[in-house]
């Protein structure tokens, strides 16, 4: 059968590094007050020239050097963001020309925190069409250029970054690797819930985040729970087989929430919101990035990614490394 498999992964932080200690000389917050409510301890902040475009230009080249394959060979890139470079072209198209594989198929999938799973099923879809036999799906972001500095209640809770894996269409055995299965999912009347409050055809700015933490918290917990069961069902997988859990990197709480929802040990759960924080579309692919580079996560491990995030959109995908 033909599945898609991840043969490489890369990710790429800005250069800044900010504590909490840190953040509470500019915003009325403190360390304890943000560990004791997200678990984060640190975030990355883009400073001049670092934009999502670079974050994913240098995320992407990791991800070929691990995969052992050329620019020239990617003929896919699907990339995930809310905060583009520019309203258009898409970012993906600076990537591909940066990189220099021009002449695919790149577009941007904007679904926020659950983006990398959105563009995940996205490319699995159009390898296991013929459309292309090799693709890069990266999830990059710059939200610090989205939050409101005085808003303490969200601008401790994200960071920017990049993750990227390479994904290459294989003829497998029914237990060899690759995407196993993916189940996508939004609800638009929750809009208020989480968004950004600007826009080209609305106030033609770009706008702040804006949310209501305890609600989201809420169906986070519940949405996550459903889709990972969703999932192992239609794998005819049971929660003791997963391996390893990469989960979106909201909330240290909501992770902890989850896996006893589903009770799955804590020791399972690949946990980097402490070092990163909210990276939004980025935080899946690098939380995978992280684990894979230390040794966690092996060749022939069962993995389950999950995330949700604003719209709501949420999701997950079952994979063997």
């Amino acid at each position: 059968m033909i599945r898609s498999v991840i043969t490489g992964t890369g990710s790429a932080l800005p250069r800044d590094c900010v504590t909490n200690a840190e953040l509470a000389q500019r915003v009325d917050t403190t360390d304890e007050w943000i560990v004791e409510r997200t678990g984060i301890r640190q975030r990355h902040i883009a400073g001049e020239g670092e934009t999502t475009s670079t974050l994913a230009i240098d995320a992407s080249r990791k991800a070929l050097e691990a995969a052992g394959i050329e620019a020239s060979e990617i003929g896919l890139i699907v990339l995930a963001t809310a905060t583009p470079d520019h309203t258009f072209p898409a970012t993906a198209t600076q990537v591909q020309a940066a990189l220099g594989c021009g002449g695919g198929v790149a577009f941007d999938v904007a679904a926020v925190c659950s983006g990398f799973l959105y563009a995940l099923a996205t490319a699995d879809s159009l390898l296991r069409t013929g459309m292309a036999k090799k693709a890069l799906v990266i999830g990059a972001e710059t939200f610090s250029r989205i939050l409101d500095w005085e808003d303490r209640t969200t601008c401790v809770l994200f960071g920017d970054g990049a993750g990227a894996v390479v994904l290459e269409a294989q003829d497998v055995s029914e237990d060899g690797p690759g995407i196993l299965a993916s189940r996508l999912h939004a609800e638009g009347c929750h809009k208020d819930l989480l968004y950004v409050d600007g826009g080209p055809s609305t106030t033609g700015t770009v706008g702040k985040l804006r949310m209501k933490g305890r609600e989201v918290f809420r169906h986070a917990v519940v949405n996550l729970a459903d889709v990972l069961k969703e999932v192992l069902e239609e794998t005819g997988k049971s929660a003791a087989d997963i391996d390893w859990v990469v989960p979106h990197q909201a909330n240290a709480r909501i992770l902890d929430a989850t896996a006893r929802k589903l009770d799955l040990p804590a020791e399972k759960v690949v946990v980097t919101v402490d070092q990163h924080a909210n990276t939004s579309a980025a935080s899946v692919p690098l939380a995978l990035d992280t684990a894979v580079r230390d040794g966690r996560i092996k060749p022939g491990d069962l993995v389950m990614f999950e995330a949700m995030g604003g719209g709501f959109t949420w999701g997950a995908s079952l994979a063997r490394m």
